[in-house]
């Protein structure tokens, strides 16, 4: 067993680490009282120790290219700066074939994944959203495609007529393999109302999953932190998450999105600290028992404090991305992406193993 950094720890917290330590999950009361404790580093190496325990020191990544076809979207959440109106400047809709020529442009040899998310457009049809992918798996069938959010899926329900597995089987019939997470923000429906959140709510982001789930497909899941809500929001979200991953075993990995202010520009106080990106991964980690993996999203919190994370629970650092597009036009102010070299020297900087990985976790080639 080991020994924990701050000595003086209170009962409350020695009643925390007895639970996780002897394999008891942890309640909404326990996960609010975590958030809201100053002690970082006991709450920091109790995560590790889990993280350990499933993991080993192997932190995971892929060769991946993020895309986006279209950012015109009907919806206008309040946090975002990617969207735009048809025919706004800066608006554009791409075809499979213009998307294919892109890629054949900017992609890098060893790419296994594309990433693949945009704007809820209805001012196309659903059929351009299933042969956007048929493009890309006719052109590069190598390629896994990881496409859409739930929020899109359930956007694709009502411009179609389509039920939930509908969709998902015409998806699937062009290539599609698994849902990104996109579209959860935070599962809360007066959260949703408060930020303009107009697509899927909470039921119809988990519905969506749980029906990709039962497809027999793997998927991803977010949590966008840092904005209105509150930290037990944050933790009545994972719980809803977690029961969804009781129920199915269909997620992956959990991964929390660090909110980013509007204006590259806005200053210190408008952004996330790093003290508290480090405690949302810690806490996910804790709270999340039936997940694998937790994602250190470089993108969002910075590469170095990336590797600070992966002593805080995190066992998986994304991939290399290629331009990413969204958070950047949110403010972000870190790397559009990373080089498979980078990846490494990030990993084995934090003294963790590199393990370069496919969509589904399996492992392609591990850098001692």
């Amino acid at each position: 067993m080991s020994t924990l950094i701050t000595p003086h720890t209170d009962a409350r917290m020695a009643t925390i680490i007895e639970k996780v330590r002897g394999g008891e999950r942890l309640n909404l009361e326990d996960g609010v009282y975590l958030y809201e404790s100053n002690d970082l580093l006991t709450i920091g190496q109790l995560a590790n120790e889990v993280n350990l325990r499933k993991n080993g020191n192997k932190v995971y990544f892929i060769e991946n290219m993020s895309l986006y076809f279209t950012n015109v979207c009907e919806s206008r959440c309040a946090f975002c700066n990617f969207r735009k109106d048809d025919g706004e400047e800066g608006a554009y809709t791409l075809s499979g074939p213009e998307m294919v020529q892109y890629v054949e442009q900017h992609m890098n040899p060893g790419v296994r994944e594309f990433h693949i998310v945009g704007g809820h457009n209805d001012k196309v049809p659903f059929q351009y959203y299933v042969d956007s992918l048929q493009a890309l798996h006719d052109r590069f069938p190598e390629v896994t495609l990881k496409a859409y959010t739930a929020a899109e899926i359930d956007f694709f329900t009502r411009i179609s007529g389509l039920s939930i597995r509908e969709v998902l089987e015409k998806l699937r019939a062009a290539g599609l393999k698994t849902l990104t997470g996109g579209g959860a923000e935070i599962l809360s429906d007066q959260y949703r109302k408060k930020m303009r959140v107009d697509k899927a709510n909470v039921e119809e982001y988990l519905e969506v999953h749980r029906t990709a789930h039962n497809l027999g497909m793997k998927t991803h899941t977010t949590m966008l932190y840092g904005s209105i809500e509150s930290r037990e929001d944050r933790i009545r979200h994972m719980l809803q998450i977690r029961e969804l991953q009781d129920e199915t075993n269909g997620f992956m990995v959990f991964i929390p999105l660090s909110m980013q202010p509007k204006n590259k520009n806005a200053g210190i106080m408008r952004r996330n600290s790093a003290y508290e990106d480090l405690k949302t991964i810690a806490v996910s980690r804790l709270m999340l028992d039936n997940f694998d993996h937790i994602k250190a999203y470089f993108i969002n919190i910075g590469a170095q404090l990336t590797q600070v994370a992966l002593n805080f629970g995190a066992s998986d650092v994304h991939g290399t991305i290629l331009k990413e597009r969204i958070s950047h036009a949110a403010g972000a102010l870190t790397p559009e992406g990373l080089t498979r070299d980078e990846l490494i020297w990030l990993v084995k900087g934090a003294g963790r193993i590199p393990v370069e990985r496919d969509t589904f976790y399996n492992e392609i080639k591990v850098y001692e």
